[in-house]
């Protein structure tokens, strides 16, 4: 193909979507970081911050609707945090496929520390911008997510 025939592509940094991904992956990363030390997976906090929200008993098919994740991802997510110690069980005993999930005192504990890890992440990345420019920055960000009915909280 000669010079002439070639099709012009704007670059990369051209992309608004390059520079959200930059963005993103860097506070992901950062704070994935942060969590290790907690021994707590970034989904996990998702499953976990959602349950505290609740404060009281919640079946695992309204953790995945509450977090947008399929029932399968929950139940593996869930079964990592009975391991941890951080969320107990019951089984129905009307109908064993029905559980209630609840945290536990350690997780109850552990969600606030959590949650203040997350607000110093988002202070170390975003602290260059006023308070406008951040209330303008989410108010976009949820206008584009609600156009294209983005739904999901992301863990990864």
């Amino acid at each position: 193909m000669t010079q002439k025939e070639k099709k012009i592509v704007n670059t990369l940094k051209s992309h608004i979507g390059y520079h959200l991904r930059v963005v993103s992956n860097a506070v992901s990363y950062s704070f994935a970081k942060k969590l290790s030390d907690s021994e707590v997976t970034v989904a996990e906090w998702v499953i976990l911050r959602e349950m505290y929200s609740e404060d009281q008993k919640i079946s695992p098919s309204a953790i995945a609707e509450m977090t947008g994740l399929t029932r399968g991802a929950v139940s593996k997510l869930i079964d990592r945090l009975l391991n941890k110690g951080l969320v107990t069980r019951e089984e129905s005993s009307d109908d064993r496929r029905f559980q209630d999930l609840k945290l536990t005192t350690k997780a109850m504990r552990l969600v606030p520390k959590l949650g203040h890890i997350a607000d110093k992440n988002d202070e170390s990345f975003f602290s260059v911008l006023t308070d406008s420019e951040k209330k303008n920055l989410v108010k976009t960000l949820i206008k584009i997510a609600e156009h294209h009915e983005l739904n999901t909280n992301p863990i990864e």
